[in-house]
């Protein structure tokens, strides 16, 4: 398989590619607008902040599958992927730890005025009575947003820290997530209301989609009280700068910030911005998942989803559909040889049904198996007959709501 890395990636793990049989080409230095012209020939295309865009989708004609390493795919055109039939996977939970001990470096900073008084020191300036005014950390509460692997993290630190943490109760968490929540003892409330009018401090960790855009807002702001502190680790426009910005010069509040909006691309350059260079915030530069443990981590977890797709299975996939799609559902159960399932799916192409998931599993022995294949429409008596007529078929039933 040929591999593009269009960002950098340790030198080891390439290696341990490069001995599996892939073909492997490194240019960290490609940007959005000329990864067009090298992805023609890839067959995977592995990024961190690098945009794919459409058009970069467009020109990958042997392009399979696309790997953010990293846990956020909002630098991947999706809907393009999707419609080009290319996996976008990303490595989720690697760098969790990381971004929690940012977000927790940043709180102590506000607090304890470490930023500025190391400013101060650097030039000489003794200010002793200045820095010896601080709150404290113990006995705050904290409102965390987004109880994936990066909010529980920083629930866990945050409590170590002797801070109350609370989040808001959500349907359908996993059941190993709701015994993590109970472990680390988090608070779960109801609604907003509930987790920001007592929050002394608001952690953010949600991924940037259309829903995520300005959450944080004035209405969201109006909620906390007075000199609250706002961290936010996650994506730059989950919060409206407008709105912070006057809460900080009106509210007292404060802000430590790891991602702006309108950030640059490039990884040095001029950046203007009244938010990050306001007095009330401690900022760093979109550097949460950066230590070297975190990077290593998130590596082997690329290594994992292209070795997985170059065997036939993909993992961590984030544009398939998953829930049950097609309005009946079937099962064939047949013998386990060539063509099986080509005349089955002849005989419904013939019925004018559109297969719309599909999946095969072979029994023990591999004398036979058992395909559940999701169709639109109800297929007729007709057609079920003429699928049973098939000679290694044993058997076909049909489920009409589509479920397996």
């Amino acid at each position: 398989m040929k591999i593009l890395f269009a960002d950098s990636v340790d030198p080891e793990r390439v290696k341990s590619l490069e001995a599996a049989g892939h073909e492997c080409r490194l240019d960290p230095a490609l940007s959005a607008e000329n990864l067009p012209q090298a992805v023609t020939d890839a067959e995977a295309l592995v990024v961190r902040s690098t945009k794919v865009s459409a058009a970069t989708i467009k020109a990958g004609r042997d392009l399979g599958i696309v790997v953010r390493a990293g846990a956020g795919t909002d630098n991947v055109d999706r809907e393009a992927a999707s419609a080009a039939s290319v996996y976008v996977c990303n490595v989720p939970g690697r760098n969790a730890v990381a971004v929690a001990e940012l977000t927790m470096g940043l709180l102590i900073a506000i607090d304890r005025h470490i930023a500025d008084g190391v400013a101060d020191l650097r030039a000489g300036r003794w200010d002793k009575g200045r820095y010896t005014v601080a709150e404290g950390l113990a006995g705050k509460t904290m409102a965390i947003l987004g109880l994936g692997e990066i909010g529980l993290a920083v629930a866990e630190r945050a409590k170590a820290f002797g801070i109350t943490v609370q989040a808001i109760r959500k349907d359908g968490r996993p059941d190993d997530v709701l015994a993590r929540i109970r472990s680390i003892g988090i608070r779960l409330v109801d609604d907003e209301e509930a987790l920001l009018n007592n929050a002394d401090i608001v952690s953010i960790h949600v991924p940037k989609s259309s829903s995520t855009d300005g959450l944080v807002d004035a209405r969201f702001l109006a909620r906390l009280p007075d000199g609250a502190i706002i961290l936010n680790t996650s994506r730059g426009e989950v919060v409206d700068e407008a709105a912070l910005l006057d809460a900080l010069d009106n509210r007292g509040m404060r802000a430590g910030l790891d991602v702006y909006d309108n950030e640059p691309s490039a990884k040095t350059g001029k950046f203007q911005s009244a938010l990050s260079m306001h007095p009330s915030v401690v900022g760093s530069h979109h550097i949460g998942a950066s230590t070297t443990q975190a990077q290593e981590s998130v590596a082997d977890g690329m290594v994992e989803v292209l070795e997985a797709y170059a065997g036939g299975n993909v993992i961590n996939c984030v544009n398939l559909v998953t829930e049950p799609l097609g309005a009946s559902c079937l099962s064939v159960r047949h013998l386990d040889q060539p063509g099986v399932l080509a005349n089955v799916l002849g005989v419904l192409g013939q019925g004018g049904h559109n297969v719309a998931q599909m999946e095969n599993q072979v029994f023990a022995g591999r004398e036979a198996a058992v395909a559940t294949i999701n169709v639109d429409g109800l297929p007729s008596q007709a057609v079920l007959d003429q699928i049973g007529a098939i000679e290694e078929v044993i058997a076909v039933s049909v489920m009409a709501d589509g479920s397996s």
